[in-house]
This record gives C-alpha cells, sequence and structure tokens, in this order.
C-alpha cells in the first residue's frame, strides 16, 4: 500500500515537472514564431530604409550634377561677354585707325611744304590719342574651361567602400551592480566592447510573476525608456504588484538599433494584498485596498449603538491607489482572495473589522494606510488568521495595533491583549506598518518622516493577517511597497534612538 501510494506521488511529480516543461517549450515555440515573423518584417523594413538611402543619394547626385552645369554655363556665358566687349573695343579702334591711314595717305600728296606740316602735325595729334595704341591685343579672358572638370575617383571609392552601418553589440547588464529598494530600481550596463558610435540606450521593462525566461502569453507589454546617455538608469516611484521585474536594454547608434541584451529578472520583495470583503463587518463598505463606515449596512444584524448612531451620517470615502496587477510574497493557505480567515462568518458586534486576504508567514514586510481627517477612530495592526466574529485588534492576545481616537477628545496609543500603551506624540497623516516575522517584530511608523511611533516585540507563532478597524469615517491601504531604507537603518539602532518599545506581556 505505502508503496503504491509512493509510485503514485512519485508519478504526479514527474507528471507535473513534464507539464512546466512542456509549457515552457510552448512558451519558447511562440517566441520562435514571433522572432520569425519579426525577421521578415525587419528585413522588408530594412530593404525599404535602403531604397529611400540610396534615392536620397541619387537625388543628391542630381541635384548636384544640375547645379554645378549651370555654374559651367554661367562661366561660359561670362567668358563669350567679357570677349566679345573686346571684340568691339578691337573693331572701333581699327575703324579710326583705318581712317587716319586713309589721311595721312592722302596728307602725303599735298605740295604746300606749309600745308604738309600742318596736316602731319594733326595726324601726329591724332594717332598720339587714338585708341588703337591703347588697345591690348591679348584677350581678357582664356578658352581653357579646365578649372571646371571634376574628378569623382575618390568618391567613387568612397562609394565603393560603403558598407551597412555596423550594429552595436548587444549591452551586458551588470546584476551585481542593480539595485532595487524604495520602490525604485537602478540597473546598471556595460558595452562588451568600446563602440565611439553609440548615440543612446533605450531601457526596457515589464512587471512578471515569473522568475525564469520571458514569456509570449500572459506578460505585460514592456514599457519604454528611451535616449538614455549614459549606462545607468534609475526607474523611480514603481509599484510593485508582481513578484519579478524584467528589464532588457539596447544600444542605438545614429541610423540603426542594435539587438536587446539578455532580460534580467529582479525580485521586487514587496508585500501585496488586497482587502478580504468577506471577512468585513457588514458596516464596512470594502473594495480593494479601499474601506468606509457605512452605518446602513448592518440594518440585518444586531442594532447599532445610540453613540454610532448619533453619527451616522458622517460616511468618508478615500479612493484608493490600488495596483492594477495582483501578486504577493506569501498567499493565505485559505482560499486567497476569497477568505483568508476560512469559513467563519463575518466580523460583527462592534468590532468593524476587515482583514487583508494575504498572510504574513515570514520574511520582512511593509505596507501604509491613510485615514480620512475627520475620521472618528480606527486602528491598523495584524492578526493571527482566526480571530472571534467579535474580536476588535488588540483587544486579544493574537492581535497587535496602533488605536487612534478622534472622538471628543483624541488620543493616540498602541494595544495588545486589552492593554494599551498611550503614545505622547502626534498622530501622522500616513502609518507605515513593518512586520519582521522572523524576528518577531511589529513597528509602526510616520509613513512621511520614516519616525519610530512604537515597536511590539514577540515570537510569532501562526501567519499573520494585516487588520484594520474603521468606525466614521474610511481608510486607504497601500501596498506594493518594499522596506523603506530609513526603515531598516532605524530598526539597526532603534532601541538606541528612542520612540516606543514593548515586549508581548508588557503593556502599560
Amino acid at each position: 500500500m505505502l508503496l503504491t501510494h509512493y509510485a503514485k506521488e512519485t508519478l504526479q511529480r514527474i507528471v507535473s515537472t513534464l507539464v512546466n516543461k512542456n509549457d515552457e517549450i510552448h512558451n519558447f515555440i511562440d517566441m520562435l514564431n514571433h522572432t520569425i515573423s519579426n525577421v521578415q518584417v525587419n528585413s522588408s523594413n530594412a530593404i525599404s530604409e535602403l531604397d529611400e538611402e540610396f534615392d536620397g543619394l541619387y537625388s543628391v547626385l542630381h541635384e548636384m550634377k544640375g547645379s554645378m552645369a549651370n555654374t559651367i554655363q554661367q562661366e561660359e556665358a561670362r567668358k563669350i561677354q567679357a570677349l566679345q566687349d573686346q571684340l568691339s573695343q578691337c573693331s572701333r579702334a581699327l575703324e579710326g585707325s583705318e581712317e587716319l591711314l586713309e589721311l595721312a595717305v592722302q596728307s602725303l600728296d599735298i605740295k604746300n611744304p606749309v600745308d604738309l606740316l600742318e596736316a602731319a602735325r594733326q595726324i601726329k595729334d591724332s594717332v598720339t590719342v587714338a585708341s588703337a595704341f591703347r588697345l591690348s591685343l591679348k584677350p581678357k579672358v582664356s578658352d581653357s574651361m579646365t578649372h571646371m572638370m571634376v574628378d569623382f575617383a575618390l568618391e567613387k571609392r568612397m562609394l565603393q567602400a560603403v558598407k551597412f552601418l555596423p550594429v552595436p553589440k548587444a549591452p551586458e547588464i551588470d546584476v551585481a551592480a542593480c539595485l532595487v529598494a524604495d520602490n525604485c530600481i537602478t540597473i546598471s550596463w556595460r558595452m562588451p566592447e568600446e563602440d565611439s558610435r553609440i548615440d543612446h540606450f533605450v531601457l526596457e521593462y515589464r512587471k512578471t510573476n515569473f522568475d525564469g525566461l520571458p514569456r509570449m502569453k500572459g506578460e505585460q507589454h514592456w514599457e519604454v525608456v528611451d535616449y538614455i546617455k549614459a549606462t545607468q538608469y534609475t526607474l523611480s516611484g514603481l509599484k510593485f504588484d508582481t513578484k519579478y521585474m524584467n528589464l532588457r536594454v539596447q544600444a542605438c547608434n545614429k541610423a540603426v538599433a542594435g539587438e536587446y541584451s539578455d532580460p534580467v529578472t529582479l525580485e521586487t520583495k514587496a508585500f501585496v494584498f488586497s482587502l478580504d470583503s468577506t471577512s468585513s463587518h457588514l458596516n464596512l463598505k470594502v473594495e480593494d485596498t479601499y474601506v468606509e463606515w457605512d452605518p446602513t449596512g448592518g440594518k440585518g444584524q444586531e442594532k447599532i449603538k445610540g453613540k454610532e448612531n448619533k453619527n451616522s451620517g458622517q460616511n468618508l470615502l478615500l479612493k484608493s491607489n490600488r495596483r492594477s496587477n495582483t501578486a504577493s510574497p506569501k498567499r493565505s493557505t485559505n482560499s486567497p482572495r476569497t477568505s483568508a480567515r476560512g469559513s467563519r462568518d463575518r466580523f460583527a458586534g462592534e468590532s468593524y473589522t476587515v482583514l487583508g486576504d494575504t498572510a504574513v508567514e515570514s520574511g520582512q514586510h511593509y505596507w501604509e494606510v491613510r485615514a480620512q481627517k475627520d475620521c472618528k477612530s480606527y486602528s491598523v495592526g495584524v492578526t493571527y488568521r482566526n480571530p472571534g466574529k467579535f474580536d476588535q485588534l488588540g483587544k486579544t492576545n493574537s492581535s497587535w495595533c496602533i488605536h487612534v481616537n478622534n472622538w471628543l477628545q483624541t488620543t493616540f496609543s498602541a494595544k495588545h491583549n486589552n492593554k494599551a500603551k498611550t503614545l505622547d506624540m502626534p498622530v501622522p497623516d500616513r502609518i507605515g506598518i513593518y512586520c519582521d516575522f522572523d524576528g518577531g517584530q511589529l513597528s509602526f511608523y510616520n509613513a512621511s518622516s520614516k519616525a519610530l511611533l512604537h515597536t511590539f516585540r514577540t515570537k510569532f507563532t501562526q501567519p499573520l493577517l494585516p487588520g484594520f478597524m474603521i468606525w466614521c469615517g474610511g481608510l486607504t491601504v497601500s501596498t506594493g511597497l518594499q522596506v523603506p531604507s530609513a526603515v531598516k537603518t532605524l530598526q539597526k539602532s532603534e532601541n538606541g534612538l528612542g520612540g516606543s518599545t514593548t515586549s508581548l506581556n508588557n503593556v502599560a
């Protein structure tokens, strides 16, 4: 019998392994088919771009040819005009010279010496001022056009040497230098070899719940950060609502982008949960990470006390900054997203409480709560998985919380096992909750300044669920947050920096 059971378990493990492997192969086949399609499309695009480049080159050459031919024609017209002007001058000078020659020949026939002498003087004076003797008998311009010749031998050699622009090599992401902290990711990379033609880098990232290779199906689209000049970049203000983040980088020169780097998968280490509406008191309206007091919801249950009815008109609404994707480090083992407390009834009576749908079973986690400004009463903390339906946070030995009461006068206290310790400090707008399950520590902080408000120390023996009590007001819970660096630093020196610290059985 035991052998049969063992064989069945072995086969089940083999089946599970084969299913996972088949899933990986299917995903890889999808990726290969997608890559083939991309090769065809990108090849067609490359040919189109090549045609455009050569058409552009032809256009430039044609334009240059027309411009240079026009310059030659202008030079031809200039020279011809200069020679024609010189020709006209020569023609006029020749005409005047011929007239003087004819006059001189006629004067030789004069017999009277006096008249001959006068005629000779006049002809001499005319010859002195004649344009023919001031005329240059050298062409003003040359008939040569060699200065307008071109030699494209060098350009031809350059064109013949034209090749495809080298595609930049894929960058290499330096995983050791990457940092995930304070809901930011700093990623560093380097080129495998020096490349002076790199113009910029492109970073792409996407959220995932898989720690293996990126998958084609069931994945979010890549988010793009373009024109990064350095080899390091910080993504800030991220909402870590998945377990991991895929990142990849490509290098680009002026004309072409290289292959992407091998993608890296970084763990976000953020605690993600929603409010479990199936656990909530009927006087609470719950949606994802938003809860508000609703006095009309309890008509089907016991009558609400007069003091609470008196203030039933104070409905307060807080908008949630909830994530778009759902995932978390540890889901409660009792059907997450339905009821983290199993089949127990809703909270009832004066326990106006709702629980988170995800249990803390190990590690260090952090989340924040913001209350409406005029909220009358609320508590935030943790509890073991199965509190009683009438239990209130901090009034049992299995729950720990900070309680704020703004009814009549403001009180601020830490509660556990029905004992309260007054906290002599202002109530912050946002409260940060830090839970170190393995270290047995639950601390509350001013979420804005990271000042310590209070710390419980104990040994947690069961999984913990985030718990929230609200009366006459509303709460917004922020999840998907990493443990802030400031909180980590304070944890190391908490005992020496003040604040309030109590043990499990010592809440005064």
